[in-house]
């Protein structure tokens, strides 16, 4: 019973020491000739892509010189991570690179660490740092680099290369001098971009500035497609519209230039008659404005504003009148001159029925203001639309001379008639507008 107890005592212990440790193997198992102390080291990890063959207790290496040892490798999602302890007394950037390396072609695989070729940290690489999987490598494998030869020793790019060689043989068979020139000009061309390389930088960063500015106008741009889309279609809708619109316009510009062509030497000689008025004008000079202050108090003197003072005028004026003196037809009244109002009247309706500037009737409307006055009055009524006479008063653009076998006419118009009438008859409507008259 003794016996059987000690057994199972032992058993128990034993169950206990194997459930408190962990057992690895080998690789558990201490032994000596470490390269680095592990109470002067620390400890950091390195993620690779593909570590090789690379297992604990690999050397570390900086510089061919061993400063660690690899204490675990594990596989960390589709990617190993790597346990380095590296001796306290190495000092690499906290952004230090890892390479997986091999001491000779056939000799084991090491970890080394260096320092980036540009951009080194200033902080150094301490206890639980990491190195990112992009800080990380390998050198190509012997197997890789031999299998790379000979894929290309056995048919591969070397024969390629040789089937490429001949083509380009035949190419140039023959035309060495026109491959010359085209490496002359392509040199030319080469070197004219490189002289407009700014220009070109600048045309491209244009391009992106316009670029820019449509995609933050995008929205605006799409509206407005979207508000011309139904304009199109009201225009495609009026197209036949439009089209009588510009035709007629093209009339109207040929009826404009026919008249603009014939008033032209009218209007050259009204400018002509301004100029003595301008010059008159003009010689006035200062006594222009001492004229225009008397428009002030028209029809009394500039002294009548001393009239007035206060709430009281000075000044009694007295105006005799006598209407007898001006009506026509009243016992020694009417005003010298003008023809009593029915004869002019019944004049005025003689010329309007004659249909012909040449008549007495006329001549006589013509020879008065009043009466010339009447006619364009009466003219402008509805019955009268289409009547010779009316066609030639409405039509007038102005200036002009005498008018043949006709007194001197008052005013503008009369002028411009004997501008117009300085054949032997009067035209009529046609031949005013262009026609046979």
């Amino acid at each position: 019973m003794t016996r059987l107890l000690r057994h199972g005592v032992l058993l128990v212990v034993l169950a206990l020491l194997a459930g408190a440790c962990k057992f690895d193997g080998a690789y558990d198992l201490p032994l000596p000739g470490s390269p680095v102390d592990a109470d002067h080291s620390y400890e950091v990890t390195a993620e690779f892509a593909d570590i090789l063959n690379v297992v604990p207790r690999s050397p570390v290496m900086v510089d061919d010189v061993t400063v660690g040892e690899v204490t675990d490798v594990e596989r960390v999602g589709w990617h190993a991570q790597v346990t380095l302890r590296i001796r306290d007394d190495v000092k690499l950037p906290d952004n230090a690179i890892a390479d997986i390396r091999q001491v000779s072609l056939l000799g084991e695989k090491y970890v080394a660490l260096e320092a980036p070729a540009e951009g080194a940290s200033d902080d150094l690489l301490a206890d639980g740092d990491a190195i990112p999987l992009a800080d990380t490598g390998r050198n190509p494998e012997v197997e890789e680099v031999l299998g790379a030869l000979s894929f290309l020793l056995s048919g591969g790019g070397v024969g390629q290369l040789g089937t490429i060689t001949h083509e380009l043989n035949q190419v140039m068979d023959g035309r060495t001098d026109r491959l010359r020139h085209l490496l002359g000009s392509l040199e030319n061309v080469v070197g004219t971009l490189d002289d407009q390389k700014a220009d070109i930088v600048h045309a491209m960063e244009s391009l992106d500035h316009l670029t820019g500015t449509l995609n933050a106008e995008k929205k605006t741009i799409t509206g407005a497609l979207d508000v011309a889309g139904p304009a199109v279609e009201v225009l495609a809708a009026q197209h036949d519209e439009l089209m009588a619109m510009l035709t007629s316009l093209n009339r109207l510009g040929e009826v404009g230039t026919r008249v603009i062509g014939q008033s032209k030497q009218d209007i050259l000689d009204s400018l002509d008659h301004l100029q003595p008025i301008l010059q008159r004008l003009y010689e006035a000079g200062d006594d222009l404005a001492p004229g225009l202050n008397l428009l002030v108090s028209f029809p009394f003197p500039k002294e009548a504003s001393e009239i007035v003072k206060g709430d009281y005028a000075n000044t009694s004026i007295r105006a005799d009148i006598s209407l007898e003196n001006l009506l026509p037809g009243a016992p020694g009244g009417g005003i010298p001159g003008i023809p009593d109002p029915g004869e002019l009247l019944t004049a005025v309706e003689k010329c309007l029925r004659s249909g012909d500037l040449t008549t007495k009737p006329c001549q006589k409307v013509l020879a008065s203001a009043d009466l010339l006055g009447n006619l364009i009055k009466d003219c402008k009524k509805k019955k009268y639309d289409g009547n010779p006479v009316c066609t030639i008063i409405e039509a007038l653009p102005g200036g002009g001379g005498g008018l043949p076998g006709l007194p001197d006419l008052p005013g503008t118009l009369g002028g411009v008639l004997g501008g117009l009438l300085g054949a032997e008859r009067a035209p009529t409507s046609a031949g005013l507008y262009g026609g046979a008259g």
